[in-house]
């Protein structure tokens, strides 16, 4: 089965770590991307912007109802980014999960949902629990798990969790995930 999404939780430290992660991914990179980095509810979107300019892959904000492509996409401040079972983005301003909206649990669950063994699950470093649950749901209906190593993550606390959760596949240090995910991405799983 080939990889058909990469979902990726980020919260304290994420932006640096995304800054340095997202412009090692190289142009012809098909896989999409849905990140969830945890913001305030007023934050602004520039940095995706800063991002988009750094990268040799389209780095946007996720919009409603769009199809999912090639590309990085970005949950805006305020909303749950849900996939929905035709594959394209819903905007959700339900209640706050594990004190974070948009929430890595409510992406990863969905994730979980519709692509089943065709997910990769990325935790990284963060401040809390949240996606270790979405992260073993990943797991569970066949995706892969990695993790960022979290002895070297600016935080580690989200990692830990997701290690606490479910069997990660992968451990990995920031400047190995970009060659780790090319290389799962191009291989076809059994």
């Amino acid at each position: 089965m080939r990889i058909e999404i990469i979902a990726i939780g980020v919260s304290w430290g994420g932006m640096k770590a995304l800054q340095y992660m997202l412009p090692l991914l190289p142009e012809d990179f098909t896989t999409p991307i849905v990140v969830v980095q945890h913001l305030g509810a007023y934050s602004g979107t520039e940095w995706i912007d800063i991002l988009n300019d750094m990268c040799s892959v389209r780095v946007k904000e996720a919009d409603e109802k769009e199809t999912i492509e090639q590309g990085v996409y970005i949950a805006p401040p305020n909303y749950h980014l849900l996939i929905e079972k035709d594959k394209t983005f819903s905007l959700s301003l339900d209640e706050r999960v594990n004190f974070a909206r948009p929430s890595i649990d409510v992406l990863f669950e969905c994730v979980a949902d519709v692509y089943k063994g065709s997910a990769i699950g990325v935790i990284m470093t963060g401040l809390n629990s949240d996606g270790a649950l979405g992260f073993r749901r990943i797991k569970d209906r066949g995706g892969i798990a990695i993790v960022q190593n979290p002895e070297t993550a600016e935080v580690g606390e989200m990692p830990e969790a997701a290690i606490a959760a479910t069997t990660a596949d992968y451990i990995v240090d920031l400047h190995e995930l970009v060659p780790l995910l090319t290389e799962l991405t191009k291989e076809k799983r059994v």
